[in-house]
């Protein structure tokens, strides 16, 4: 494997996307064709959750391990350049998602995180996991396939 040079790795990151990704758009098709119905991105709650539940008063994040740092997850893996800045970028990442999950529950949303990993598993059964949960009393829900 070629390791890219800066400035073809600059590029590549600023192509990465924040919304839409392709796991968010697979679990919310698959979601979608069950009969769920939801908002997309709803900037007036913390976090801009991916999708919103107004109905059951529930939020999904859909989170890439890489960003989001899914501990114990391969997916997981730091840049061995610039250590510090990934570091420093990934423990502000960790500390929002957790302080917009804390805001949500204060304002009586119920949240799920869905790791990109677990649908990388199994789109099917995360979906049922979504769904039970959606329909159930749980305030929260994480799905994920530890995959170290």
């Amino acid at each position: 494997m070629r390791i890219p040079t800066t400035p073809q790795r600059s590029r590549m990151m600023s192509s990465i996307r924040g919304k839409n990704t392709k796991p968010e758009r697979v679990l919310r098709s698959l979601l979608f064709a069950r009969g769920s119905r939801y908002r997309l991105h709803v900037t007036t709650l913390p976090g801009c959750p991916d999708l919103v539940f107004p109905k059951h008063r529930a939020v999904v994040f859909v989170h890439g391990c890489f960003w989001h740092r899914h501990e114990g997850c391969r997916y997981t893996a730091s840049p061995k350049a610039n250590a510090d800045f990934w570091r420093r970028k990934f423990d502000e990442n960790v500390a929002r998602d957790s302080r917009h999950t804390e805001m949500l529950h204060g304002l009586g949303w119920r949240v799920a995180v869905v790791w990109e990993c677990a649908l990388k598993h199994s789109v099917e059964e995360t979906a049922d996991s979504v769904e039970k949960w959606l329909h159930g009393k749980e305030d929260v829900l994480v799905i994920g396939q530890v995959t170290g």
